[in-house]
């Protein structure tokens, strides 16, 4: 079992978490007219292996979404940080911001 450390919670189970998404992936702007971008953001993922960013929600605790930093291939568990607090893919960041 994977143990989540809740920056409000604590160590807590895998459990008490759901799976959101990929937390690297960048949604294309919302002026975007062509279809492959969209297709590509719904649809297209990559399969990484090693360190990865992924967001899950604390479902049966806080209910704040996290990021957290999870090796794909041995499930250790690395920094987990508010997903509010968390840095955005450049392309998101630029939108906020407007």
């Amino acid at each position: 079992m994977i143990r989540i450390k809740c920056p409000i919670c604590g160590l807590r189970n895998e459990t008490e978490f759901t799976y959101g998404e990929d937390a690297n992936v960048n949604r294309p702007s919302m002026d975007e007219q062509g279809v492959q971008p969209w297709v590509d953001f719904v649809f297209n993922r990559d399969n990484p292996r090693g360190w990865h960013k992924e967001y899950w929600h604390h479902v049966q605790g806080c209910r704040q979404w996290v990021v957290l930093e999870r090796n794909t291939l041995t499930h250790e568990i690395g920094n987990c940080e508010l997903a509010r607090d968390a840095k955005l893919p450049p392309s998101q960041a630029s939108e906020a911001a407007e």
